[in-house]
């Protein structure tokens, strides 16, 4: 019997999760909790095979309890479940050595089938994630180009952004020119469309 502990604000996601994992006949779910400093107290205490850890929670975040369970040494795998595709929150999930990051949305037996990867050995990422952080990286806007896309979100032409940021209204231009060259975009909404996406602003 493999044991989880679950780490989730949200009380009713953290009650329907314990319970769709506990249909499962080699899973046991032996403890929940709604913010970081009572899990970490928690696992340390009880040492699940398996930890599921939203981030964004109370006390502490499911990155910080990650990496103290790896400073701890502790045996808990670790699995993030969260709504976030942050490159930033990626970078820190690899480096505090998670064993498993899903998103959301994905579908409960795509969790139970990482649950058990995990403990094969295996290190998974939602393919989505992935997908979205390669994305980020290959952002090629300058900061520049990406202040004047943050001020065309905002509904301003061309001469109220260049009063906002500083620029003469040609050289506006000449930015949401190269903007829509670099993203391959026929409008300014697509482009910006292109930008959030792939999480670039």
């Amino acid at each position: 019997m493999t044991t989880i502990y679950l780490a989730e604000d949200q009380e009713m996601l953290n009650t329907a999760l314990a319970t769709l994992l506990g249909l499962e006949d080699d899973l046991e779910v032996i403890g929940t909790a709604p913010d970081g400093q009572t899990a970490l107290s928690e696992i340390i205490s009880k040492k699940p095979q398996i930890a599921i850890l939203d981030i964004e929670m109370p006390k502490l975040s499911g990155l910080d309890m990650a990496e103290q369970i790896n400073l701890l040494g502790l045996p808990t795998k670790v699995i993030i479940l969260t709504t976030f595709a942050r490159a930033t929150y990626f970078e820190q999930a690899v480096k505090a050595n998670v064993n498993g990051y899903l998103l959301k949305d994905n579908p409960t037996d795509q969790l139970v089938r990482t649950i058990h990867e995990v403990l094969d050995g295996k290190t998974i990422f939602s393919p989505e994630l992935v997908t979205t952080i390669i994305s980020a990286e290959k952002n090629p806007l300058t900061k520049r180009e990406l202040d004047v896309l943050r001020e065309i979100k905002t509904g301003k032409n061309s001469k109220e952004i260049a009063k906002s940021v500083f620029l003469s209204d040609g050289t506006v231009r000449n930015y949401i020119s190269s903007i829509l060259s670099k993203t391959g975009t026929s409008s300014r909404i697509e482009a910006l469309n292109i930008a959030e996406k792939n999480k670039w602003i």
